[in-house]
């Protein structure tokens, strides 16, 4: 999609009514559904952290950021996410935290992203944390620098890419709350974006297929 037009329907991105609940389920495993409701979102152990959806251009052509990140000993080794990360006390808000590890993770620097839009709040149980999203723009191509000891390689993706079901799949897989099951993913840049990311992706097509 070119960036030109892109930034013209951004005002009707602004005004769009959030999916939520009806966009993450779409890319959530049964089994994951079932599990949040026996869950508490208004307990005060529930950690919390905000991510960056990016949209800019890059040769006119409008982009998402998608980090890979390195492996290590956690449930989010070596997974496809946004730029973003753990809110710190030194955060004025949650917006903050996504401007900070954006730049931290990938080296744009928070004067260089306009925020839009903030979307609908996601709990992941195997970290426990609740993540705030937000849609973030820039305006000017982007020379990211990711940061070695977080980021294995950052994935350029054009939204028309993004917007196309052929990029949809199913997966079998053993996840922290269940064993060899279906599972809805995304099939990016070779790897499979399933989980967290995923249904906030499917809440991000969901909100952009709306206006366009």
């Amino acid at each position: 999609m070119d960036f030109r037009h892109f930034l013209e329907i951004v005002p009707h991105i602004i005004k769009a009514e959030l999916p939520a609940l009806t966009a993450h389920a779409k890319m959530a495993p049964f089994e994951r559904m079932e599990q949040l409701k026996n869950i508490d979102l208004n307990s005060p152990q529930i950690k919390t952290a905000a991510v960056m959806m990016l949209l800019y251009p890059k040769q006119s052509v409008t982009h998402l950021v998608l980090i890979v990140r390195n492996l290590y000993d956690g449930v989010h080794s070596g997974q496809i996410a946004f730029p973003g990360g753990k809110f710190e006390l030194e955060d004025t808000d949650f917006a903050q935290t996504a401007l900070r590890e954006t730049h931290e993770e990938v080296g744009v620097s928070p004067e260089h992203v306009e925020i839009k839009k903030d979307f609908s709040p996601i709990y992941i149980p195997p970290s426990n944390f609740m993540v705030y999203p937000f849609l973030g723009i820039s305006y000017h191509e982007i020379q990211f620098i990711p940061d070695p000891s977080e980021v294995d390689r950052v994935i350029e993706l054009p939204l028309s890419v993004f917007l196309s079901d052929e990029i949809i799949v199913k997966v079998r897989m053993t996840t922290s709350y269940a064993q060899e099951i279906e599972v809805p993913a995304f099939e990016i840049d070779g790897q499979m974006v399933w989980g967290a990311t995923a249904m906030i992706l499917s809440e991000l097509k969901e909100v952009l297929k709306s206006v366009m």
